[in-house]
């Protein structure tokens, strides 16, 4: 469905601000607290706690992060689950989110509607408050909404991407690739896993998989090492294989460059006892497939036939 319409009286420019709000109000319904716990004030109040803070935010903008036929109620909701996959990153929970937007005069009010809906059903399943926002008036042909996230550490510890040594093992969740076959939206973020590997004392650093195995890992890689992977490990998914028929690439490609799979890139210390460790996974998720896919070594000290990660790239922003 396009969030366009050409219809005056269909659009958000015939509501005005006030009655869009009072719209947002309503769509949202149980996501959205009272004021001042909600939307209502200046700021939202979010109440203190214990743990460490986690910040968040990203977009979903119209032609690039959705299009027409992605429906309005899924946008809503990738909005909200990309962010997410940032948290569950570090092992946290979601707490309170603010959603800004910048539309087009031509925005269709039943397009927002279904967006508000499908990000409210989000928020309530994964126990998000929609706190505030704002709305601004944007260019003809743009639709961007912006979404910041609130969260807190499950316990004392934050996992971070930093920290790799060498001999650390490397381990994905999932499968990857072709994620513009769906998935891109269509995803449910590791939330669970990621609280549960926060927890685990062996697991020295993790990320998403936002931007492709192939970029990603990088921001994983500490000066000194590089990854030793090899193709065979690489969990490809079924949709990354559909992918490649129809561009002529490999299968291997799409998994490692694509982007938006939102699974998890786990860094494993290397004295760590890997047979433990899988058999807790599998006890705990028992439907969530795990990889290992590789380890960190010292530059050049790679093993014969690992992959050159160098000939492969995901996606990279203003380029």
């Amino acid at each position: 469905m396009t969030p366009f319409t050409p219809v005056r009286a269909q659009s958000v420019l015939a509501q005005g601000e006030q009655r869009l709000i009072a719209g947002i109000r309503r769509w949202l319904g149980s996501a959205s607290p009272k004021s001042p716990f909600g939307i209502g004030d200046d700021c939202a109040v979010i109440p203190p706690t214990k743990n460490h803070q986690l910040v968040t935010t990203d977009p979903v903008i119209y032609g690039r992060h959705f299009d027409a036929t992605v429906p309005p109620r899924a946008v809503g909701a990738k909005l909200l689950k990309r962010n997410l996959s940032d948290i569950a990153a570090m092992g946290g929970k979601p707490v309170a989110a603010v959603v800004a937007l910048a539309l087009a005069p031509e925005t269709s009010v039943a397009w927002l509607r279904g967006f508000y809906l499908g990000l409210a059903a989000c928020a309530r399943r994964y126990g998000v408050k929609i706190v505030g926002g704002d709305i601004t008036q944007g260019p003809a042909g743009f639709v961007g909404a912006f979404l910041t996230l609130h969260g807190e550490s499950t316990g004392r510890r934050v996992i971070t991407r930093a920290g790799a040594r060498a001999g650390d093992q490397i381990y994905v969740t999932g499968t990857l690739g072709g994620s513009l076959l769906r998935h891109h939206y269509n995803f449910v973020p590791r939330l669970a896993e990621g609280a549960w590997l926060g927890g685990r004392a062996e697991v020295r650093a993790m990320m998403d998989v936002s931007d492709g195995l192939a970029k990603d890992l990088g921001a994983l890689t500490t000066a000194g090492l590089a990854p030793d992977l090899t193709a065979q490990a690489i969990p490809i998914s079924a949709a990354a294989r559909r992918r490649a028929r129809q561009t002529g690439q490999s299968p291997l490609f799409h998994a490692l460059c694509d982007g938006e799979d939102y699974e998890l890139l786990i860094v494993l210390r290397g004295r760590a006892d890997r047979d433990s460790f899988e058999r807790g996974w599998h006890k705990r998720f028992p439907r969530v497939r795990l990889s290992h896919v590789g380890r960190f070594v010292r530059r050049g000290q790679a093993t014969a036939g690992a992959l050159h990660l160098a000939d492969y790239h995901g996606y990279e922003h203003l380029r």
